[in-house]
């Protein structure tokens, strides 16, 4: 296969840049004391632009945003090479910017795997519409092993990093934190996308406060996940601006779910009622700031990497 995939392009001559998505799944069953307006429609879009959001990441069978007021992408999930080609062309006629997906169930022998992207990256290339897939448990790209595998056969892939499943699921902090960040490295350097959640080793989504400098007031344990997560995003921010292009455009994207998907832990209030431990619009604000600053770190060659 003689295609390959991309990053996002604006068509400009500009530098590489950053533009932060909000992930509308983000926005489902907030808590009532949420700082989120509640606006629907028109109105919630224009809230978002209001509030610092370049563009949305809809769900896969949302319209797109009336009278064009904000780019949007899409996710969706592939699992055999038969539903590439159908699935992307949706998104490309829906207008989205970029996919992500899951791809596969993580249970495919190596070929499987191979026919698998292959698939993906050929249709993207046939409807030119850049696709990153997830870094996500229960896919293909559900260990940092068999993905730094995938991208020796397929060099031109480009993902869509979302670390918690990696630092969670497979306990990064377990062992040698800097030779897994070096392993890693192949990662890093083909990433196109972020999902922004911050886990800590036990927990898929925890929350942080607004001292990006301190530890969280929540990390009670020995690890500070703070610290860890602007490292691997300045990391990734850092490998998508060393293989770049004029107008290329990373796109971070605060994914924030609710308790429904055991994302979001609950607590019980003074009344018993159990409620989410914080506010994830308030959180994805925070997220907004922290990608930002990540990246203006990552353009800066004489500084060090987050952590170090």
């Amino acid at each position: 296969m003689e295609s390959t995939s991309r990053f996002v392009n604006d068509g400009s001559a500009g530098s590489p840049n950053l533009s932060v998505f909000l992930n509308m799944d983000n926005l489902t069953d907030l808590r009532q004391d949420t700082v989120w307006t509640g606006h629907e429609g028109l109105a919630c879009y224009r809230q978002l632009l209001q509030d610092g959001f370049q563009g949305v990441q809809l769900t896969t069978d949302d319209p797109a945003p009336p009278n064009a007021l904000l780019p949007h992408c899409g996710l969706d999930r592939i699992n055999t090479p038969l539903e590439a080609d159908p699935i992307v062309c949706k998104h490309a006629r829906r207008g989205d910017t970029c996919l992500t997906v899951h791809a596969g169930w993580g249970l495919e022998d190596d070929e499987d795997v191979f026919r698998l992207i292959d698939a993906i990256l050929t249709a993207s290339s046939r409807h030119n519409l850049p696709v990153f897939i997830e870094t996500h448990r229960a896919t293909v790209t559900q260990d940092i092993w068999r993905t730094v595998q995938i991208t020796r056969r397929f060099p031109e892939l480009r993902f869509n990093a979302d670390f918690s499943h990696y630092y969670c699921g497979q306990e990064l902090v377990y062992g040698d934190w800097e030779d897994k960040l070096a392993f890693m490295a192949p990662i890093f350097d083909r990433v196109g996308f972020i999902h922004g959640r911050i886990a800590s080793s036990g927990c898929m989504q925890v929350p942080i406060g607004p001292d990006f400098d301190s530890r969280p007031p929540q990390a009670h344990g020995r690890i500070d996940y703070l610290a860890h997560f602007k490292e691997l995003w300045t990391r990734a921010m850092r490998g998508f601006l060393n293989h770049a292009h004029p107008g290329d455009t990373l796109i971070f994207a605060p994914e924030l779910l609710p308790g429904t998907h055991y994302y979001a832990r609950l607590f019980p209030n003074a009344s018993g009622q159990m409620v989410e431990e914080s506010d994830r619009y308030a959180q994805a604000l925070l997220y907004k700031d922290l990608a930002r600053a990540c990246f203006h770190q990552a353009s800066s060659p004489a500084a060090p990497v987050h952590g170090r």
